[in-house]
């Protein structure tokens, strides 16, 4: 394949060496990753909530800021696509499969067995779980990704760089980002999106059988998994080889129209009066305590220091090390929009959805398991329909639920191949078909030997260590960043 860079070349040399090291030592693999990844979140756990929280404080500022007025792309360029087609993109990328995964899950965790401060199975705990639930996946996240998507879409849009992670940090260093500390930027870059959708695709096939297996009977076995998994691989695939504006436009559309048709499910059939309320007091208590949540250490051992490390610390990173692929994604698509607009729109719109969605599963989890059904006995992916079978209709939601994660599997997978495909033929806006297919098929293949050895755990841990140095490359890429945009706002008010 003459189109692709070396990235490419050694990015699959080092996935091939990886897997193959936790396949044949799967518990040494897993010990390993197990504890190198609890160093990084007790020893770098401050550096973590500080990152996050000023990457937030970054994202309003150049949101509200004069910068806000330039554009991602040229003076005449629009947007390619409407903002209802654009907001289901990014909430297809940036969550997927894990709202439906922890919907109601997480938020029962937190209540019944694991609350951050309140006693287990009290009502603070309750509000807790939702609370929590809220920050470990909105404003913090989304902030995130719109700073490094801004980053990729201005230098790619505006300045006719090509799409990679390393061009963002010519401002600093210039054609050094050319030669091999460039190549180690990008590398870092696709081997953290490559084992992170991976193990995305493990949890979705996981909850598919699962699902499949309450609700039919099917056998929840490896076989079972690998059948699921070339079903959607073949799907992908074609979704992959019909392009960005068909493909994944059609299913992320697809995607948000299941989500509402649940979500509004959910709302109606269950505790209804009881989920507003709790919306509309949980999401106050999290934005009124949003300052001490983000800068909250537990640092005396009273602080339930094991609590943040277990959850706040592992998702921060664990957002990060999704950030190359969401933002890449994220910036191919925001082509046309003002800076203003791209990050009002990032911030508010996935935060507001996100919550309403925890708010909607967690509370009825709660609900459920306060009339007297055991929730908490259930692996985490039948906890969603153990709940379902609660409330009328179940059936059917349940096989809506199997359908909205089977396409969020679809558009991930898809998404993840055409960020791969740029990253891998030196930032190409359309990567070539065959190189998209190889992607495609070296990720499910990763996720059918992870689930075959047991692995996703120990993946999940080298994600996380690899999200470390990609914290600094973040900072570098903000900085250069806030360097070209002042250069071009003077440059602006000059032809002005």
């Amino acid at each position: 394949m003459k189109s692709v860079s070396r990235v490419f070349y050694i990015t699959i040399a080092l996935v091939i060496i990886t897997v193959i090291f936790g396949a044949v030592f799967p518990v040494q693999f897993e010990e390993l990753t197990e504890s190198i990844k609890s160093y990084v979140a007790t020893t770098f756990g401050w550096y973590y909530m500080l990152l996050m929280s000023a990457l937030v404080i970054v994202a309003i500022f150049i949101a509200i800021s004069p910068l806000g007025k330039i554009r991602l792309g040229k003076d005449h360029d629009r947007p390619d696509f409407s903002t209802p087609t654009w907001v289901a993109m990014l909430f297809s990328a940036g969550m997927g499969i894990g709202l439906v995964f922890y919907g109601a899950a997480e938020p029962l965790f937190h209540y019944m067995s694991d609350a951050p401060t309140a006693n287990e199975g009290s009502d603070q705990a309750f509000k807790e779980g939702l609370v929590y639930s809220y920050f470990h996946w909105g404003l913090h996240v989304w902030a995130m990704y719109g700073v490094t998507a801004l980053a990729l879409a201005f230098f790619q849009f505006r300045k006719d760089e090509p799409g990679l992670i390393s061009t963002t940090l010519k401002p600093l260093f210039g054609k050094k980002m050319n030669g091999p500390l460039g190549t180690l930027i990008d590398v870092l870059a696709v081997f953290a999106t490559v084992f992170g959708v991976a193990t995305s695709l493990g949890f979705g096939a996981v909850q598919i059988n699962g699902g499949l297996s309450h609700l039919f009977g099917f056998e929840v076995s490896f076989t079972s998994q690998f059948i699921i998994v070339t079903v959607v691989t073949l799907l992908f695939l074609i979704s992959a080889w019909s392009g960005l504006s068909k493909g994944i436009k059609y299913l992320s559309n697809t995607n948000m129209v299941l989500s509402i048709i649940l979500l509004i499910a959910v709302l109606i059939i269950g505790p209804t009066l009881l989920i507003f309320n709790m919306f509309t007091e949980t999401f106050g208590m999290y934005m009124q305590n949003l300052i001490e949540t983000s800068f909250r250490t537990s640092p005396l051992e009273s602080d339930n220091r094991g609590w943040l490390d277990a959850w706040t610390i592992f998702y921060w990173a664990w957002w990060v090390s999704w950030a190359p692929f969401v933002g890449m994604f994220i910036a191919r698509v925001s082509r046309g929009r003002t800076i203003r607009q791209f990050m009002t729109g990032v911030l508010i719109l996935p935060t507001l959805l996100v919550a309403i969605w925890y708010a909607a599963f967690g509370t009825t989890a709660g609900d459920v398991q306060n009339n007297g059904t055991e929730l908490t006995q259930h692996a985490t992916e039948l906890v969603l329909f153990n709940m379902f079978d609660q409330l009328p209709l179940s059936l059917i939601l349940s096989v809506v639920a199997i359908l909205l994660i089977s396409s969020f599997f679809i558009t991930s997978a898809d998404s993840a191949t055409f960020v791969l495909g740029m990253q891998s033929t030196h930032g190409s806006l359309e990567p070539a078909n065959k190189v998209k297919i190889v992607w495609g098929i070296a990720q499910s293949s990763v996720a059918l030997i992870l689930l075959y050895v047991g692995g996703l755990q120990a993946i999940q841990n080298t994600i996380i260590v690899a999200a470390l140095p990609f914290s600094f490359v973040m900072i570098l890429m903000i900085i250069a960043l806030f360097k070209a945009l002042k250069k071009e706002a003077r440059e602006m008010t000059g032809r002005e």
